[in-house]
């Protein structure tokens, strides 16, 4: 299990944390740490909490009771419009308000203003350079001028990936990033961020899926919660076993690894 007694420099570190909306506890007892040079993937059901842990750990959110500390501050304590710059996040809700007109190049540069989508703000060289390697390096540069809406699912994730990595941020949040991509965009999504995972100057980074067969050889470590608990936390080779997918999911599952990929199928 994770160690909530981690030293202070850890980037993630959470303590007693639970979230609780109404009668309803999105996530409880949760203790979790996160080193900078681990690469964490976060597994569960629908409805397990795994939404509400990255909105934490992207400074969106507080706990309702316990202790949520990021790359060294005090979620309370803090000021978090200057806190969220230091964090890379993809998710559904920040696609969503990206405009289908704008300019994929200008909406990887403009990260660095935490806006989406240019306006007034001036950019040098070095932003400049940065946001073309990035988008290199995630295979979205030709598309440099074509409007956002007119990419493919597959190109709108690598976009914005290259987006959250363009502040050069020490913690990398990805919120299901292989949703709604097909086998051959998914399977191009994985290879880049195991090639990510395994570069050593990278942040670290915290992806959520439902989805064993999404997770990046090199990822290091795996969280499994279920009804807002967690199920076990830990070294991957440690805890992504059958019988813990078993009782994530709540199905007898058999759990197969090929060449660092997993495969998970129902048992018998």
């Amino acid at each position: 299990m994770s160690n909530p007694d981690a030293p202070e420099g850890a980037v993630v570190r959470m303590a007693g944390v639970d979230v609780v909306r109404g009668q309803n506890h999105l996530l409880k007892g949760v203790d979790w740490v996160v080193e900078e040079d681990q690469r964490w993937v976060v597994l569960g059901p629908n409805g397990a909490g795994k939404t509400t842990l990255l909105q934490l750990a992207a400074a969106q959110l507080h706990p309702t009771r316990g202790e949520v500390r990021l790359l060294g501050e005090t979620l309370g304590a803090v000021d978090v419009f200057e806190l969220r710059p230091r964090i890379g996040l993809t998710s559904a809700s920040l696609a969503q308000r990206i405009e289908p007109a704008e300019r994929t190049g200008d909406i990887v540069v403009s990260a660095g203003y935490a806006v989406v989508g240019r306006w007034r703000e001036q950019y040098d060289v070095h932003d400049l350079t940065r946001a073309a390697v990035l988008m290199e390096q995630w295979g979205v540069a030709p598309f440099a001028n074509r409007p956002f809406g007119t990419l493919s699912e597959g190109e709108r994730k690598r976009t914005q990936i290259a987006r959250a990595l363009m502040p050069d941020p020490e913690l990398l949040l990805l919120d299901e990033p292989g949703a709604g991509l097909d086998l051959a965009g998914r399977e191009d999504l994985v290879a880049r961020l195991s090639d990510l995972a395994r570069y050593h100057y990278a942040p670290a980074q915290v992806l959520v899926t439902h989805h064993v067969e999404e997770i990046p050889p090199g990822y290091t470590h795996a969280l499994l919660l279920r009804e807002g608990g967690i199920v076990a936390a830990g070294a991957a080779d440690d805890v992504l076993t059958a019988e813990v997918l078993s009782e994530t999911f709540g199905l007898s599952l058999s759990l197969t690894r090929t060449d660092g990929r997993f495969t998970a199928r129902r048992a018998g």
